[in-house]
């Protein structure tokens, strides 16, 4: 069996198989494969947690994916899973099935935080403790450490490398994964970099499909639906983008991967342009709507965007902020896409909570939100709806709302952002504090966004949410 492996240990506490894969890039394998033939398959491994194996292992790794449109719910069994292995219970055995020839592609959810790297710079981070660890030994804890000793297992085998294809929202995710693969590569012996960077293929991708997080009333509710139990169903929107790079491994031929334009993939030589339209006007909106939902009160996107004062927000961002600063992929309606965007948020069969969005915003907010306050800045266009979104995320992470409540944080540098918000002395000190944190701003752009900064920060605490936003629009 030709294979795909994914290495993914999902989101927030890193306990779950990630869903978005499984809504995602399985379904359009598994259509694949259909359509056009061939052998392939899923293993996935969880770096951590045994939680996803055991509930997909009595029903021999089939699920549910349902997508919740606007008029109802659309069930559909995927069965192109055959595995799922737990790394951290045996290291040995991921690498050993890494290493087989038989693997032609490893694919990667292991959100922002999962490449151990510094987002502002892009590069590995050799301080975290993971990486640490994976110099060290030969048996690694980190997702690149796996790529890093995989590969090496196979150059010394004598085998071609796998294409290694994310599916993260990062900024040209698959030349920032090769890049801080080849450095811990090189760090672990500089001709496997070489070899690496000669033979190895990273193609960057797009993936889009909002996938809210399976609650116990939507497993219950498919059982009483279906009259079967399903442990780990999916949910996800109908709308479903994937837009891929056509850079495989070429020592495979014809085999290199699943017959992807057969099913709709969009196979581009340079998928930057899809990136920015993505990561700026979907990912971008929605940690703006998240954290300044949230604080607003607002439990989901859905219940966000039917605000009045927030609908007219986000098409403000799209409209004056986050449209000029990039240029359209080749024949796509900017703003058709837009208003489609507008639609998907409206979709009530979609609960994706705020809170569940807001997680891990110092991971997100360079690709999402700073990259276009970068570029607004060089090019003179005023950004008061972005800035008012980082100013909420600011609020968000000092762990306290607007009216006093507690806020459950998580994000990999939670206890660091709290400490330094707790420390401040008044808006002007606490904003000057979180724009320090350097694996976030570059001094540069902290320098540039702080008065602005300042005057939403404290706008926001002292006339809340919506008089703020209505005072932009």
């Amino acid at each position: 069996m030709r294979g795909i492996r994914a290495l993914r240990p999902g989101p927030g506490s890193s306990i779950w198989v990630s869903a978005r894969f499984r809504a995602h890039g399985a379904v359009y394998i598994e259509d694949a494969t259909e359509k056009s033939g061939g052998d392939w398959g899923i293993i996935g491994v969880s770096l951590q947690s045994p939680t996803m194996r055991d509930q997909l292992a009595p029903q021999d790794f089939v699920y549910t994916a349902q997508e919740l449109g606007p008029d109802g719910a659309k069930l559909r069994q995927v069965e192109i899973v055959r595995d799922v292995l737990v790394a951290r219970e045996d290291p040995e055995t991921v690498l050993a099935a890494m290493a087989d020839p038989a693997i032609r592609i490893v694919t990667l959810t292991v959100t922002e935080k999962g490449y151990c790297h510094d987002p502002a710079s892009g590069r590995l981070n050799r301080q975290h403790p993971d990486i640490q660890h994976d110099l060290a030994s030969a048996l690694p804890l980190s997702a690149p450490g796996y790529l890093a000793r995989a590969l090496q297992r196979r150059k010394a085998a004598g085998l071609p490398p796998f294409t290694v294809l994310t599916c993260d929202n990062l900024p040209d995710n698959g030349r920032l994964v090769k890049g801080i693969v080849l450095e811990l590569a090189r760090d672990i012996d500089p001709a496997l970099a070489d070899w690496i960077e000669a033979e190895g293929r990273f193609p960057a991708t797009m993936v889009d499909r909002i996938v809210p997080a399976t609650k116990p009333e939507d497993i219950e509710a498919l059982a009483d639906k279906t009259g079967r139990f399903d442990a780990a169903p999916v949910m996800c929107e109908p709308f479903s983008q994937w837009v891929v790079e056509d850079d495989f491994v070429p020592a495979y031929g014809k085999d290199a991967r699943p017959d992807f334009a057969a099913v709709g993939v969009e196979l581009v030589d340079n998928v930057t342009a899809y990136e920015h339209m993505k990561l700026r006007m979907l990912n971008g909106t929605h940690s703006s709507l998240a954290y300044l939902g949230y604080l607003a009160g607002h439990e989901t996107i859905a219940e966000t965007v039917a605000d009045p004062v927030f609908a007219a927000y986000v098409k403000r961002l799209w409209r004056q902020e986050i449209i000029p600063s990039f240029t359209a992929p080749p024949g796509v309606d900017i703003a058709g896409y837009a208003d489609a965007l507008f639609g998907r948020y409206s979709n009530p069969g979609i609960r994706h909570r705020t809170w569940q969005i807001a997680m891990d915003g110092s991971q997100k907010l360079p690709q999402r939100i700073l990259g276009t306050l970068r570029d607004n800045l060089a090019h003179g266009t005023p950004s008061p709806g972005l800035i008012t979104a980082v100013a909420a995320w600011m609020i968000y992470v000092g762990g306290t709302d607007l009216n006093g409540r507690p806020i459950d944080v998580r994000d990999p540098l939670a206890a660091r952002l709290k400490s330094l918000s707790d420390a401040a002395e008044g808006d002007a000190d606490t904003v000057a504090a979180l724009l320090g944190v350097t694996e976030i701003f570059d001094a540069g752009l902290a320098g540039a966004l702080k008065p602005d900064l300042t005057t939403a920060y404290t706008r926001l605490k002292s006339d809340g949410v919506h008089r703020t936003l209505e005072a932009l629009t």
